[in-house]
């Protein structure tokens, strides 16, 4: 015979089990998705951001140079109004006035982590990489990272902005196929009939690839816009032409008008600020 008393004692003891195991994960899993922030304080003012949990490499690789200091000292060495802010080349620190900069690192490059809702609106937060050519795979610096402004657009702009990106990613597949050593012969008919200003040859050629590289590319090259991001770029402003080209891994969520100061520095030929604009720290906070 069963004694309900034991069996009663048994069930509450699961069931209280259950119920502590939950409580201890649903900890756990806000823990381990709570927002990093790091707060960059510059010598025009102090820019708080918040790092994406979507981008783990990114956060992570951040995080750890922020709290090694590897920051600390560095400047905005490419400014450009209505675009972007960039930082984090560590052979900018105590650079001579006329040294150009923008090629230094740690010495190692990350996975791209592109995102489609993570996006180039005003005070994304995103990595710097080499080019298309010398990167296909689209890796991101290991220390080099932007700070978006960007302009505000209208919305039927933001079609022509699809149609640019479709047009860029045309091109630059175009290159590749005709420089690629089987492809020799086009190569040399395509610098024949340029040479001898033929165009109407020339265009004929270049139309008659057009279906080899829109495959190549694949049907998914010309962006489409969500209504989120629409009103992200026409209320906020950014950088949509970058929107799948580059990991975007946090956002400002204090500071923009610190940005709009740095962005708006006087600067030289090579957008570097005439005067120096330093990170004084980068270090995490709480809020």
């Amino acid at each position: 015979m069963v004694n309900n008393n034991k069996v009663l004692k048994v069930a509450f003891y699961l069931i209280m089990t259950v119920f502590v195991s939950s409580c201890f994960l649903t900890k756990n899993k806000k823990q381990k998705t709570k927002a990093e922030l790091v707060l960059i304080e510059t010598t025009h003012g102090n820019i708080k951001v918040r790092l994406y949990d979507q981008t783990p490499i990114h956060k992570a690789n951040f995080l750890s140079l922020v709290d090694s200091g590897f920051y600390n000292g560095l400047l905005f060495h490419r400014v450009i109004p209505k675009f972007m802010a960039q930082s984090g080349d560590p052979d900018s620190r105590n650079a001579k006035s006329d040294k150009n900069l923008g090629n230094g690192g740690p010495g190692y490059t990350l996975d791209a982590e592109i995102i489609d809702s993570l996006i180039h609106k005003k005070g994304a937060l995103s990595a710097a990489r080499l080019g298309n050519d010398a990167n296909p795979e689209k890796r991101s610096s290991g220390s080099q990272f932007y700070i978006v402004q960007g302009r505000v657009f209208k919305e039927q702009e933001m079609d022509l902005v699809a149609e640019n990106s479709l047009q860029s990613q045309k091109m630059t597949e175009l290159q590749k196929y005709i420089y690629a050593p089987e492809n020799e012969k086009i190569l040399k008919q395509i610098q024949y009939y340029q040479a001898a200003r033929m165009s109407y040859r020339y265009d004929s050629i270049i139309r008659s690839l057009d279906p080899i590289i829109l495959e190549r590319i694949g049907p998914n090259a010309k962006p489409t816009f969500t209504e989120k991001q629409i009103q992200a770029y026409t209320e906020q402003g950014g950088a949509p032409h970058l929107d799948g080209g580059y990991t975007v891994f946090g956002e400002v969520i204090e500071g923009l008008d610190v940005l709009d100061s740095i962005c708006g520095a006087e600067r030289n030929n090579y957008d570097r600020p005439k005067k120096d604009i330093i990170i004084l720290k980068a270090y995490r906070v709480k809020k």
